[in-house]
């Protein structure tokens, strides 16, 4: 009879444990047909979770280095037009050193997966990193400059008040998270 008793308890926590995955392994299939879109479908116009993507002016901003800073300003089309083709001229501009400064840190990657510390190899990568990243970060300044050239002095006044904003939130921001106790945590 005890026997018994163990061989209903296992079919009772056999049947529980089935009871609980069913609809977790349900949820994953089911989840996995949903989202079966493009990032882009998924994620916006862009296709990134990070806000970088959807139209200049728009609710998300734009690209990375230029659209973001035109948030809220009012852009004509020609304006959106021109904008859009300095972004483009800009991936294109900077494609292969998008590329070659990847290569570089898959190369890292792969120099400090080794059991032997090269710090040699290491520094070497890094440098060649370092001035692929100055490189891009120019052009990114570039694109900057061309990108305020496109706006009217009342939108630069615009841009201007809202980079004062948001200064001034930032610090309002410092001085609360200054003024709550720092706790330990143990």
């Amino acid at each position: 009879m005890k026997k018994l008793g163990r061989i209903q308890t296992f079919a009772v926590a056999g049947l529980s444990a089935l009871a609980l995955a069913t609809p977790l392994a349900l949820a994953q299939t089911a989840g996995g047909e949903q989202g079966q879109g493009t990032n882009a479908e998924r994620h916006g116009k862009g296709g990134h979770r990070g806000g970088r993507g959807g139209e200049f002016g728009g609710r998300r901003g734009g690209q990375r280095g230029g659209g973001g800073m035109f948030r809220g300003i009012e852009l004509t089309d020609a304006q959106k037009a021109s904008l859009k083709q300095l972004h483009q001229s800009f991936g294109e501009r900077t494609k292969s050193l998008r590329e070659q400064l990847h290569a570089k840190r898959q190369e890292l990657r792969q120099a400090e997966s080794g059991t032997a510390f090269n710090e040699a190899l290491a520094t070497q990568k890094l440098q060649e990193s370092a001035s692929l990243q100055a490189k891009l970060m120019a052009e990114s300044f570039r694109l900057r400059q061309e990108s305020l050239s496109v706006l009217t002095a009342e939108q630069k006044a615009q841009l201007e008040q809202r980079k004062q904003q948001r200064e001034q939130r930032r610090e309002q921001f410092k001085s609360r998270k200054g003024a709550q106790p720092q706790t330990e945590l143990q």
